[in-house]
């Protein structure tokens, strides 16, 4: 079975356990701008980016060293017709040991390909994995938005 869905995977030297807590520091990898908890079971977090974006994550799944589910309450994009695009959708990183090294699969399970905001948001989650969440895992530092909303370079 084929999945249209996103998804992005990185493999990384560190232990489960240190990518997962790498996850769970969303403000390290994906934006400074994050209000509420971001690590246990139930708990609910936001996300804001400008006047562009904003969202309410729920954490719906957290094993672990193995697996982090959030689920988007609610949803705004400014550059969207429709704004429930990612509402009800789920974030999903899973994380295992492949060939002596710890594997993390990221899905968001409903963006998929026709939604108006697939190209920019798929191209935005490929950033935010495999640069700014792999620099944060791999180095300690990752490259997220600042709370001016401007991107850190490196």
């Amino acid at each position: 079975m084929t999945t249209s869905d996103f998804t992005s995977t990185l493999l990384v030297d560190q232990s489960p356990e240190e990518v997962f807590h790498a996850i769970n520091n969303v403000r390290g990898w994906w934006s400074e701008e994050i209000a509420g908890s971001t690590d246990k079971l139930s708990e609910e977090f936001t996300y804001h980016y400008k006047d562009v974006h904003s969202c309410k994550m729920k954490l719906v799944e957290v094993i672990p060293g193995k697996k982090v589910v959030w689920q988007v309450m609610d949803n705004y994009f400014k550059f969207t017709k429709d704004q429930s695009e990612w509402q009800g959708t789920n974030i999903s990183f899973e994380i295992m040991k492949k060939d002596g090294q710890t594997q993390l699969h990221f899905t968001h399970q409903g963006l998929v390909p026709g939604l108006e905001c697939f190209e920019i948001c798929s191209n935005a989650w490929a950033r935010y994995i495999q640069q700014s969440l792999r620099s944060l895992i791999t180095t300690g530092e990752g490259l997220p938005n600042t709370k001016e909303g401007e991107i850190k370079v490196s």
